[in-house]
């Protein structure tokens, strides 16, 4: 078993490295030029945006709102590898990585403005409001409901089920080490417990339906957001002395003219575009099916709103552990002391309470991952069939899915869920590369009623060559509707 994992770990650092990552910075170049930068120059026209109202759903409640939408898909970006993960970076790639996952956030929000602008467009009426993503740009963009098909399978199993194992299992483990700290023995009854605690507030939210689901992260989101940047700012207040040396650190290993242990140029390059990838899921595909569900007036404003989402969690949620690290000295060239590496420089400018503190971001981060992921599985189950029943099993598997992920875990498992992620992301590259043409021809409406003083509103006869559109209709055609 152990020698099959080593071989699934030589795979996906093969795979990502040499086939997604170079495909994923490609294309996302490619949209930086054709949009003029989109990601960059309209930023203050992201925040405008997120401000949003929705309408009125089929079932008489309100639908999504934009906000909302950016939170459930900020629930599931924002998990413990931004705790985790960006601390592994920096063991590996030392602090020049840091410059590099910045780097590969700004660029790659093209590609999140591309994906969640289309899920916008293609997007499908449920009672509740809209549903969409991926899955329904390939069908109805591409025609190639095969496309659709896989990717919608292997999101389901990816994030539906093995991520969320994942969360659960980080929960139950940073809250018994906390337990442990305070001097409690479990004995082994504590970990089932706290998996059952979990599976029953998991099952209360996700029977809600989205409208809960989005309710909970539009409260949660924030504050744990909040609560850690805040934890990042005090630490830095706190070495305000050390801070110009560590920012001098990250620019000079960045291009190499320093190296460290295991951290030149290369390592710090690779380990930096890996892992920020990785973290704000920018063009893998997930996002998208929680931007579909906004109610906006235009698709581009939520492409704008989901871009914003990669900047919240490169530029602010993982810088904020980086200069937790940072500051704390940290040694470099372990790959296994990722996590550790946060915790030990939060011991050591807080005290031993910071881990009680620590588990509770942990908490929050990893249980809102949970919620988004369980999303965008579902989302992907209404595309493969219209059955009542299938998603009803889909609810009650992921339940057994959280507590078998807190009370055990799996490598093997996890490793492979790396390899589907890398499928799912190159299927939602091949489907966007050439899609981002009808992208762009939205962004061209919506720039053109923004310079007419307007609030842009988007109907599929402005674009009328568009095919497969199932909303927007005319506003004629919605009266005559209702």
């Amino acid at each position: 078993m152990e020698a099959l994992n080593d071989a699934i770990v030589a795979l996906n650092d093969t795979f990502w490295l040499y086939l997604i990552i170079p495909v994923l910075a490609v294309l996302s170049l490619y949209f930086t030029v054709r949009s003029k930068a989109v990601q960059i120059r309209m930023i203050p026209e992201m925040v405008r945006a997120m401000g949003g109202k929705a309408e009125t759903a089929e079932d008489g409640g309100k639908a999504i709102s934009s906000f909302q939408a950016f939170a459930i898909s900020a629930a599931a970006r924002i998990g413990t590898g931004n705790i985790a993960g960006v601390a592994t970076a920096i063991a590996l790639g030392g602090p020049g990585a840091v410059f590099w996952m910045w780097m590969m956030g700004l660029v790659v929000g093209a590609a999140s403005f591309v994906e969640s602008t289309l899920a916008q467009l293609y997007k499908v009426r449920d009672k509740a409001g809209f549903r969409g993503g991926p899955a329904y740009y390939m069908l109805h963009g591409l025609r190639a409901r095969w496309m659709g098909v896989l990717f919608a399978v292997v999101i389901t199993v990816t994030f539906g089920f093995v991520f969320t194992a994942v969360q659960a299992n980080t929960i139950v483990d940073a809250m018994i080490t906390s337990a442990e700290a305070t001097g409690m023995s479990s004995n082994g009854w504590l970990q089932p417990v706290l998996g059952l605690a979990l599976v029953a507030l998991t099952a209360l939210i996700i029977f809600g339906g989205v409208r809960r689901i989005a309710h909970v992260a539009e409260l949660l989101v924030p504050f744990m957001a909040g609560l850690y940047i805040l934890l990042g700012l005090v630490i830095v207040v706190l070495n305000i002395d050390a801070l110009p040396g560590v920012i001098g650190d990250i620019f000079a290993h960045a291009f190499g003219f320093e190296a460290i242990a295991g951290g030149g140029l290369g390592a710090a390059i690779v380990q930096g575009v890996r892992r920020g990838m990785f973290s704000n899921e920018a063009g893998l595909g997930s996002a998208p099916n929680a931007g579909a569900t906004a109610s906006v007036s235009h698709p581009v404003k939520q492409g704008l709103v989901q871009t914003l989402g990669v900047y919240v969690d490169t530029l602010l949620v993982c810088s904020t552990t980086a200069f937790i690290v940072l500051l704390s000295n940290p040694t470099y060239g372990d790959e296994d002391r990722g996590a550790s590496l946060t915790q030990e420089a939060l011991q050591a400018n807080l005290g031993d309470w910071s881990l009680h503190l620590m588990t509770l971001i942990i908490l929050l981060v990893a249980f809102t991952s949970v919620l988004g992921n369980y999303y965008y599985g579902e989302s992907n189950v209404g595309f493969l069939t219209r059955k009542p029943g299938l998603l009803t099993g889909y609810k009650w598997g992921v339940l057994v899915v959280v507590f078998l992920g807190a009370v055990g875990s799996s490598d093997l498992v996890w490793n492979l869920a790396d390899t589907t992620m890398g499928v799912m992301a190159l299927v939602n590259l091949a489907a966007i590369a050439p899609l981002s043409a009808v992208a762009l021809k939205l962004l061209r409406d919506y720039n053109d009623q923004r310079r007419q003083g307007l609030d842009p509103v988007f109907t599929r006869d402005r674009l009328p060559e568009l095919t497969g559109v199932e909303c927007w209709e005319p506003r004629e055609t919605a009266k005559a509707e209702v």
